[in-house]
């Protein structure tokens, strides 16, 4: 049976990630299973999620997805590259045979072209010597800039966020040597983060901005997806904005010392020294945010190392691979995978029952102890008081789901 792996943060799930799917089973046949290494309360970019992990993986499962396994905090709120390398790496321990992913580009080709180019030492030196030259360019830029040296007008094709972690994506699979197929899915719809209204499946950010207004999520989303939005809604655990969780995050920043912004990830070159002085005289987290950026430091990357100090995120903690298999949800198919992973003498372990992590080694406790702590603080963001308790992240289990 083939296996297809899928990288997503599914904030929120929604048509274009359903569509995904289907194509990728379309090619690759009908009872192939699909599983995704999944954000956990927090996305990349920095921020929290729309829903918790645990309604964000039930969603997915009642969209398509067979088996939802948690990217662990550090990877999450890692550069593009430490995402990639962390996702690849779960899902290829979980099983999977196949990398599907969604880019502009629509086929592997030139994607790889990329990926082999940037994973060469020489490119790397190139893109050291552009910054050297202009210290005022961003990682991003001064990669761009030396890939057209040497790619011409394919260069282009970084420019884009589906087609950049398509390539961090080839990249983790090239370092890693992990024997994963790759595949992509032309994206269709609105672009990645386009608000602006246009026709086709719309954007995650749009959806989420229609939410925060107050509308239902039903008209953009699958009907599984929207039952347990409504459901999330209804109980005061949908998370509108963060707003409600500044000043938990706000007085966190403030208690740190010099010492702590300096072990962020992303750190160097004194973006941890700049984000320490916003945090210590700035008003509001917007406000922090705008001090600690620059030219050179994207608002992407000042967020994350802003919720990496909050949640105790060093920058250490996310050079390897994820030590184990955390499950958020599952349904039939996805629970026979579970049991090929239990049967596996060589794999990860696999978490399902939270508690049993204390039964592994003392570095494994850690890391999903700051999963949980970090679960504890998603949830001062909820309306609803009664639902703000702490320690929910060691009792849920996962969920099974029972698609029709």
């Amino acid at each position: 049976m083939n296996v297809i792996g899928i990288v997503g943060e599914y904030n929120p799930f929604h048509f274009g990630h359903e569509y995904h799917i289907k194509m990728s089973r379309e090619r690759l046949g009908e009872d192939s299973a699909v599983i995704c290494a999944m954000s956990g309360d927090y996305v990349q970019r920095g921020e929290a999620a729309m829903y918790s992990k645990f309604a964000r993986a039930e969603a997915a499962c009642r969209g398509g997805v067979d088996l939802v396994l948690e990217l662990p905090l550090p990877w999450v709120l890692s550069s593009a590259e430490g995402f990639a390398r962390g996702a690849v790496a779960l899902l290829s321990a979980a099983g999977a045979t196949h990398l599907s992913f969604g880019s502009e580009a629509g086929e592997t080709g030139p994607l790889e072209e990329l990926a082999g180019l940037l994973v060469t030492p020489e490119i790397n030196e190139e893109i050291k010597a552009v910054l050297a030259q202009d210290a005022s360019l961003s990682y991003a830029a001064a990669r761009q800039k030396a890939v057209a040296a040497r790619l011409g007008s394919r260069a282009a094709l970084l420019e884009t966020p589906n087609n950049i972690l398509a390539v961090e994506y080839l990249k983790a699979i090239k370092t890693l040597g992990v024997p994963l197929a790759p595949m992509t899915v032309a994206r269709r719809g609105a672009a990645h983060d386009d608000a602006s209204g246009g026709a086709g499946y719309r954007s995650a950010m749009e959806i989420r901005r229609f939410i925060s207004q107050g509308m239902e999520a039903g008209s953009f989303v699958p009907t599984g997806a929207a039952a347990v939005y409504a459901r999330e809604r209804d109980c005061g655990r949908e998370l509108a904005g963060e707003e409600r969780m500044e000043l938990a995050i706000l007085s966190r920043l403030r208690m740190l010392d010099r010492a702590a912004f300096d072990a962020l990830p992303d750190a160097s070159g004194g973006a941890g020294a700049r984000l320490y002085e916003a945090a210590r005289t700035q008003p509001s987290l917007n406000a922090v945010l705008a001090a600690a950026k620059t030219k050179r430091y994207a608002m992407s990357r000042v967020r994350r190392m802003c919720m990496c100090a909050a949640l105790g995120v060093r920058a250490e903690m996310s050079t390897g691979t994820p030590p184990y298999i955390r499950v958020l949800a599952a349904n039939t198919r996805g629970c026979a995978l579970l049991r090929q992973m239990n049967d596996r003498e060589d794999g990860l372990p696999v978490v399902t029952k939270p508690a049993s992590v204390k039964n592994l080694s003392a570095d494994h406790e850690a890391l999903f102890a700051l999963g949980a702590s970090a679960h504890d603080l998603y949830v001062l963001g909820y309306r609803a008081e009664g639902e703000r308790k702490g320690g929910e992240d060691w009792r849920n289990s996962p969920k099974i789901v029972n698609n029709p």
